[in-house]
């Protein structure tokens, strides 16, 4: 019975899901559905925040993101796999020492940014060593 489930799931998860953690800055785009009398139409509206926090696995995967609007902090749980959710993309990664960012709630200003994670140089090549380079006369 636990595989025939376990199936299911895999069939209804999203192949597309970038990695990203507690920390990140993410632009989650959200399908939002407009009626106006006999039509409907359907837009993607952005929410851009912080991850403050991940939860679950599997199809119940959720994640929050928190924006600071006009001075109000804006909080928004979204679910990883759900249909309402278009797309989801990583701005910048952060680097933060907790699990859990819920102490930015009380944070204002610089106090609420999380420290961005280093990127990696990339190695030069082995054969370059000890290559001179000729020198203009």
């Amino acid at each position: 019975m636990t595989d025939l489930l376990r199936q299911i799931e895999l069939e209804h998860m999203k192949q597309d899901v970038p990695e990203f953690s507690p920390g990140d800055t993410v632009r989650v785009g959200v399908r939002i559905s407009e009626s106006t009398g006999r039509e409907e139409r359907v837009r993607v509206q952005p929410f851009e925040g912080v991850v403050i926090a991940r939860d679950g696995g599997g199809m119940n995967e959720t994640f929050t993101v928190r924006r600071v609007t006009h001075g109000v902090g804006v909080e928004r749980t979204f679910p990883v796999h759900s249909p309402t959710v278009d797309h989801i993309e990583v701005i910048r990664h952060g680097h933060p020492r907790r699990a859990k960012l819920y102490y930015l709630r009380d944070r204002i200003g610089r106090g609420a940014r999380v420290r961005e994670r280093a990127q990696r140089r990339p190695e030069e090549p082995a054969g370059d060593e000890g290559a001179e380079t000729p020198s203009e006369e």
